[in-house]
């Protein structure tokens, strides 16, 4: 039997309860005999994979795999996937590199396989970094069945953060956001932009970003979300905003709630 969170009410309360029971919800999650199943034979085999054709040539391995990243929609995508992963991340010109969705490059880069004569899964810790990641996916994907904005919140909220604290200028962390669908899709609802805002041109998007952004949380950079109150606050609005449109009313209790948030 496959984990479902309990999620009794919707809307920004029930985002709030899931997060007041979440701790609780992982360990349920963790303890379903087929995930437990999936650790215990990620731990076995890892350590013995030295190339991404192994890899890739083991579905087991290679979906929990692309799960801690994200990309789980890739499992059937084999040779692909191999090219991302020998390529590695330290040559500029490699395909990780070159992807607009960068779980590619962490993907590649947590492996190893086109970087170092000895990838990174020989190192003693390195199946509890990826199982950490894939409970995290995993219990993502379970939330998401029920209610794709709760998975996108989760989703941002473990994302975001660590753009914002990561070195570059402001203008590269905006456009590592617009080249993560799930990202863009969070401050679009949140910062109240239509669907054609995608279509314009990028330098214009990140104006308008940190225009909406200055107004909204009161600066306009993306390391302002390593502050847990502005990242709490872009989270409030992308769910009182996605419950809004959901419902389509505009005397709906989020629709109240976003009036009041403007004040």
């Amino acid at each position: 039997m496959s984990f479902q969170p309990v999620l009794p009410i919707a809307g920004y309360a029930g985002w709030s309860f899931l997060k007041r029971t979440m701790a609780r919800q992982q360990v349920v999650a963790q303890a379903v005999p087929a995930h437990k199943r999936d650790e215990a034979y990620f731990r076995d085999k890892i350590g013995k994979v030295t190339t991404a054709e192994q890899l890739v040539a083991d579905k087991r391995l290679l979906r929990i795999a692309l799960t801690a990243f994200g990309l789980e929609g890739d499992a059937n995508s084999g040779s692909f996937i191999r090219k991302v992963l020998e390529g590695g991340t330290l040559k500029v010109g490699s395909l990780a590199n070159k992807l607009a969705d960068k779980q590619y490059q962490k993907f590649s880069a947590a492996f190893g396989f086109g970087d170092y004569s000895v990838p990174r899964t020989k190192i003693s810790t390195f199946s509890d970094e990826i199982l950490t990641r894939f409970r995290a996916r995993s219990f993502e994907t379970a939330v998401g069945a029920q209610s794709n904005t709760y998975r996108l919140a989760l989703n941002a909220e473990r994302e975001i953060p660590t753009i914002a604290a990561s070195s570059g200028s402001e203008n590269f962390k905006w456009f590592n956001i617009l080249g993560n669908s799930p990202l863009r899709e969070v401050l679009q609802v949140a910062l109240g932009l239509p669907k054609s805002f995608a279509s314009i041109d990028l330098d214009q998007q990140v104006s308008v970003l940190k225009t909406k952004s200055r107004v909204a949380f009161g600066g306009d950079k993306v390391s302002q979300f390593s502050d847990p109150a502005k990242m709490e606050a872009l989270i409030r609005r992308y769910v009182l905003r996605a419950e809004m449109q959901e419902q389509g009313s505009g005397s709906s209790p989020a629709s109240i709630a976003l009036q009041l948030l403007r004040r």
